[in-house]
């Protein structure tokens, strides 16, 4: 196949399942400190800011909206029980968005990279 994509998407193993997961931050000073201390604790591997989404919701029996981060934390499943509780603890909100999404597939090198990043050689 000529001028496509020669990436092959390889399958997560069985050793280390990947995981993304999904928290909201009322502001970008809050996801930054959401994301810095996952990194120092070896809980992610990366996090992604993404700033100015615009969310809808129930809370407490009203519609309301407001305007948030999205911090996108990749993993592995192992982490996964540790970072929820980091998450819980340092969140100014009283229910934060914890969503787990499965890795089940990748380039290979960066699902690697995942997994040795959060189990660094000592």
């Amino acid at each position: 196949m000529s001028g496509g994509f020669d990436m092959i998407a390889h399958r997560t193993t069985a050793t280390a399942p990947l995981i993304t997961v999904l928290v909201t931050a009322p502001e970008l000073i809050t996801a930054r400190v959401l994301a810095k201390a996952a990194l120092k604790a070896r809980l992610a591997a990366c996090a992604n800011l993404i700033p100015k989404i615009e969310s809808h919701y129930w809370w407490q029996g009203k519609m309301e909206s407001s305007a948030e981060v999205l911090i996108l934390f990749k993993t592995t499943k192992a982490k996964l029980k540790a970072l929820e509780t980091l998450i819980v603890e340092k969140h100014p909100y009283d229910t934060p968005e914890f969503v787990v999404l499965p890795i089940t597939a990748g380039n290979q090198r960066y699902l690697d990279w995942v997994s040795a990043s959060v189990n660094p050689k000592r």
